[in-house]
């Protein structure tokens, strides 16, 4: 049945209108260190009242004083001010507010599907729930916004929350209605500022403005029946019964010298006349006048018996010749109480009373005569009989009052009792309430200590869990900054994530271009420019990448990327490295030209060079020239290529050379395709940087054509053995 219709800065003109003209004026007339309290009744979900925090955050940074803020927002919706209290509201508050104060006063939730109030506005609101119609009001206010809550009550309950508000504003305050409510008919209480955008301001109080009553609000301090006193106030202070009148126009009726005008308790709302001789004020602390505390000795009794009697059947009561004392001397008075209405469809409950008091003549009393005759003796027998009869019809009048008075005490004693056992009876269950109240509280407090107990393990574990962190990410941060290899971390958008200070030389990278995409910093790579183009292949296919890229400063960097994978095996991004190569490069180029220079020398001469390693399988071979291809000759072995006797001689010569480790320079022959060569071949062991034997080296030169003669080791000429010597190393 509840409508929650609210929206940020609903109306924007109005609140517009708020802004420009009143918004200041709530901080002008405070001090820099006063407090600034707002209401609003009926705040829904609670845009309403943010908004309104939001104005006099603006207002209090531009003043740039220290002025407390407190906005009251309430609604009978305990739903609806649950969701106020949490500040979240979902992504479409945007077409609301403006993008300066979306950034300046709210924070996005993940996923960017809501926002979320900033603490500094949710600090200056206080959510509660509350019924405006029957719960009391708050007090001491600058402004009320109570915007489009009042079209939806009827003109009676409307004509008590008007007064109500005046009531609860300060002299001065403004009221901020909907653009379809209005004060309705007390403009004598509220000022109109604009008509337009319902901003009106509290009236200074006159005798003649009306007020609401916040007794109704109040639990009662007396017995049920004390409701007249209340609604004869609220009638005095509305101006609608002259009291005076009234209790004037009784008096001239009665002709009275004192009259006074109570309530059913015998509260004195009025006092006419002089009534000295009847009434003098109650000992003790001083509170509201009351009839019945100051009647005076012999009147109090009649007075109660007399206004029970009037309250019950509604006729005037009369009680003649009281005697009553005053300054320590009797008089006779005459005391009427007769009801008043101050209207004719009144209820019972607002019946007030006029006590009439007057003196009354005092009895004549002869004086007895001394002498008495017989006649007169009979006569004076007579009276005397007459005036026992009288005395005794007076002491049973007054047996009666008595006991009258004895059964309205009675009566008002059981009534009392009831009262007082009914209110023991609400306090017993106040009592258990209360005491159930503190269970659940003490359960509470329990569970909160177990809560805490909890949060302080977890809290101790995280604090542990931040330090191994820590150093960790210590760790990576040294391990990566001293390998000296440049290295970039990109998300799946590409957007740098974190890089080492080597990749500074290749990237032009500062600490503030983290989050910015790869694309947009500019390289030093030349001849290169497929950087975003391959990381997004890589991020695609999950395929690394290698290539060599060279910088503008003539370094070579041997570039590789690969995915970034975590724990779990999930992608979250690319790892770019780049590893200084230059050095190798140049060792390259420089074998590159040597072997270069080495063909072409070759190439030059007929000499065959080759390699072999430890299991005399052909590795490389330069110029061959014993009727074989190269590709027929590399992974082979003599074995494979000569005839056995040939191949037996010289695997004998080269294996002797890898044992020994010393070279050694022979003529050999050979026998190819039916044709005898004659070969002059240096062997020289083939040694890695460690010193150990890898293979062989060897260089034949063909001297078929100078038979006879061979060459020694140490270079003279040597005729050539035999055919069976040759075959003998």
């Amino acid at each position: 049945m509840l409508i929650g219709v609210t929206n940020f800065f609903r109306d924007p003109e109005a609140f517009n209108a708020l802004e420009k003209h009143i918004i200041h004026k709530l901080f002008a007339a405070k001090r820099a260190d006063a407090e600034i309290r707002i209401w609003v009744p009926g705040c829904s979900t609670g845009e309403e009242a943010y908004s309104l925090a939001i104005l006099l955050a603006e207002r209090r940074e531009e003043l740039k004083q220290n002025f407390r803020v407190q906005v009251f927002a309430t609604d009978i919706d305990g739903n609806a001010i649950a969701t106020a209290r949490a500040g979240i509201f979902p992504a479409s508050i945007a077409t609301d507010i403006t993008p300066e104060r979306l950034e300046r006063f709210f924070s996005p939730e993940p996923g960017d599907s809501a926002f979320s109030v900033q603490k500094s506005i949710r600090d200056m609101l206080v959510f509660s729930e509350q019924n405006v119609i029957k719960d009391p009001p708050f007090s001491r206010l600058d402004l009320i916004s109570c915007r489009n809550l009042l079209i939806y009550m009827g003109s009676e309950l409307q004509k008590k929350l008007i007064p109500l508000f005046h009531y609860a504003l300060n002299p001065g305050g403004f009221l901020f209605l909907g653009t379809s409510e209005t004060v309705g008919d007390f403009q004598d209480l509220f000022a109109t500022l604009d008509r337009k955008a319902k901003i009106y301001q509290r009236k200074e109080d006159s005798p003649g403005l009306r007020h609401a009553w916040p007794g109704r609000f109040l639990p009662p301090m007396t017995t049920p029946g004390s409701g007249s006193l209340r609604a004869v106030e609220k009638t005095f202070l509305t101006g609608k019964l002259q009291l005076r009148e009234l209790t004037e126009q009784a008096l001239l009726q009665e002709i009275a010298h004192a009259g006074v005008l109570v309530n059913a308790r015998g509260d004195i709302l009025y006092l006419h006349g002089r009534a000295g001789l009847y009434l003098e004020p109650a000992p003790g602390e001083s509170g509201p006048n009351n009839i019945l505390k100051m009647a005076r000795e012999g009147l109090h009794r009649d007075l109660v018996i007399a206004l029970r009697k009037t309250a019950e059947t509604g006729k005037t009561v009369r009680c003649p010749g009281l005697r009553v004392k005053t300054n320590g001397d009797f008089i006779t008075v005459d005391l009427i109480v007769r009801s008043v209405t101050a209207a004719p469809a009144a209820s019972p409950a607002s019946l007030l009373f006029l006590v009439i008091l007057g003196q009354a003549p005092e009895p004549v009393i002869r004086d007895p005569s001394p002498a008495i005759s017989e006649q007169d003796s009979e006569f004076s027998s007579e009276t005397d009989s007459e005036e026992a009869d009288t005395r005794i019809a007076a002491l049973k009048r007054e047996l009666r009052v008595k006991e009258e008075y004895l059964q309205t005490t009675n009566e008002e004693l059981e009534t009392s009792n009831e009262e007082l056992r009914s209110s023991n009876e609400e306090m017993q269950l106040i009592n258990e309430e209360l005491q159930s109240t503190n269970e659940e509280l003490e359960t509470s407090k329990e569970e909160l200590q177990s809560v805490n107990e909890e949060l302080a393990t977890v809290n101790s574990e995280l604090q542990t869990k931040v330090s191994d962190l820590s150093r960790a990410n210590n760790d990576m941060s040294n391990l990566l900054a001293g390998t000296g290899i440049a290295t970039v971390f990109v998300d799946h958008q590409l957007r740098i994530l974190r890089f080492t200070p080597a990749a500074t030389r290749i990237i032009n990278l500062i600490q503030s271009d983290i989050g910015r995409p790869v694309s947009h910093i500019a390289s030093n790579l030349t001849g290169y420019g497929n950087l975003k183009e391959d990381t997004q292949a890589v991020l695609d296919t999950l395929v690394p990448k290698e290539a060599d890229v060279r910088t503008a400063e003539g370094l070579w960097y041997s570039m590789r990327i690969q995915p970034y994978r975590t724990m779990d095996n999930v992608i979250e991004g690319a790892v770019l490295t780049f590893v200084d190569v230059t050095e190798a490069r140049k060792l390259h180029e420089a074998l590159r030209l040597n072997e270069e220079r080495l063909r072409v020398a070759l190439s030059a001469v007929s000499i065959c060079v080759f390699n072999q390693d430890t299991d005399l399988r052909y590795t490389w071979i330069q110029n061959p020239n014993f009727g074989f291809a190269t590709e027929q000759i590399i992974g082979k072995t003599d074995v494979d290529l000569l005839r056995e006797k040939d191949a037996a001689t010289l695997t004998t010569i080269k294996r002797n050379v890898l044992e020994s480790g010393k070279g050694a320079r022979r003529n050999i022959q050979v026998t190819i395709a039916d044709k005898t060569v004659v070969y002059d071949l240096m062997i020289e062991p083939l040694q890695d940087a460690a010193g150990a034997v890898v293979g062989i080296t060897c260089a034949m030169l063909d001297v078929s054509g100078q038979q006879g003669v061979e060459r020694s080791d140490s270079g003279a000429n040597r005729t050539l053995p035999s055919e069976n010597e040759a075959g003998n190393p």
